[in-house]
């Protein structure tokens, strides 16, 4: 069906009209000028995305569904960075021509699961045409009560540095994915290069027997890879890294969700907090998947994991008194600790060889 068969307000209706609020926060939601929020005696948390198709991410290789659920989860991640807990959420789309309801329902369809996995509630929203494609708004609503709330600029000399989960396997998903759209892409431009050719020799014959190999190209084989695809195509926010936290008995001074990669984001939390770090190649977390595609790809898996980004794992420091509640918890990997601003940022390698940490993730110049 066309979006224009229904109309703005129409599609509006037919995707959020079972939507029920399920926080007590949410007094009015969707179907006003405005929702109505109620926030008596705590710190409300406001954090927004932009998703551009193109630069965010590429319909070739990725579903509706997977990007409605890795949409809402990018902002509910920010929530949970900041030691919060995420409540409502605003979802702005700008759509093309060439997408249909059945195509935003898929989206929505996504979107709900990530909401309903965290108990969000959507609020509200806009949506308008575009000339360009698909363009996508997020803005998530949180709330923490003052002395729980985490910032980036809390870290201090001796606490130790600390990330959840492993790091890399979405930027060599997105590898794989970008190699495997190449290899197709080829074959196809291959392909129709031949079925001019027939056309042009008025070959009936071949020009049919071109266009069926051109419909039956072969699927990228993914056996033994599905983590790494995993983690690019339906990101996690750490919400259960944040509630054991918690129920640990640990506060973080300093917390960031790893989006552009740890290497950038540990620089943000270091500058901010006015200090220098140290951290250890050997503890970076890596799943096996991640270093057998980077050595395939002939990358350095090091380097995948510090700058590559998407990983939404939390990176967070603690003071060193925490040492041993630290040790003791599943998924969470000590990876360096906290110096003086003096002594800079500082990689050591497996070989005890150190060298100054960079920032090298996302930039306006180059995105991953």
């Amino acid at each position: 069906m066309e979006i224009q068969a229904l109309g703005e307000f129409g599609l509006i209706d037919r995707l959020t009209k079972d939507i029920k609020p399920q926080n007590e926060s949410t007094r009015y939601s969707i179907g006003d000028d405005c929702a109505v929020l109620h926030y008596p005696n705590t710190e409300v948390l406001v954090t927004t995305d932009m998703l551009m198709e193109g630069v965010h991410f590429d319909l070739t290789y990725t579903s509706l569904q997977h990007l409605g659920y890795k949409s809402a989860m990018v902002n509910i991640s920010d929530i949970f960075a900041m030691n919060g807990t995420p409540r409502q959420m605003t979802v702005s789309l700008a759509l093309s021509k060439r997408f249909t309801v059945e195509d935003v329902e898929q989206f929505y369809t996504g979107l709900r699961l990530a909401c309903e996995k965290w108990g969000v509630d959507i609020v509200g929203g806009d949506t308008t045409s575009s000339y360009t494609g698909l363009a996508i708004s997020i803005t998530c609503i949180g709330e923490a009560r003052k002395e729980d709330i985490v910032y980036r600029n809390g870290a201090h000399e001796t606490d130790l540095i600390c990330v959840s989960g492993d790091l890399g396997a979405a930027y060599m998903g997105l590898q794989l994915l970008e190699r495997e759209k190449a290899v197709y892409y080829e074959q196809v431009n291959e392909l129709q290069k031949k079925i001019a050719e027939a056309k042009a020799n008025g070959d009936n014959q071949k020009l049919s027997a071109l266009n069926a190999q051109l419909s039956t190209l072969a699927s990228p084989d993914f056996s033994g890879k599905e983590y790494l695809l995993q983690r690019q195509l339906k990101a996690e926010a750490r919400g259960d890294v944040v509630q054991r936290l918690r129920e640990a008995g640990i506060h973080p001074t300093a917390m960031m969700d790893i989006s552009d990669g740890l290497s950038s984001e540990l620089m943000h939390i270091c500058k901010q907090s006015n200090v220098g770090c140290r951290i250890f190649e050997k503890q970076i977390p890596i799943d096996y998947q991640t270093a057998v595609m980077a050595e395939e790809l002939n990358m350095n898996v090091t380097t995948c994991a510090l700058n590559g980004g998407e990983d939404y794992e939390l990176l967070f420091t603690v003071p060193i008194g925490d040492h041993e509640k630290i040790q003791q918890m599943d998924d969470i990997r000590l990876i360096g600790h906290i110096t003086q601003a003096s002594l800079g940022h500082v990689l050591v390698t497996r070989d005890d060889q150190e060298f100054e940490l960079k920032a090298q993730g996302w930039t306006m110049e180059k995105s991953q």
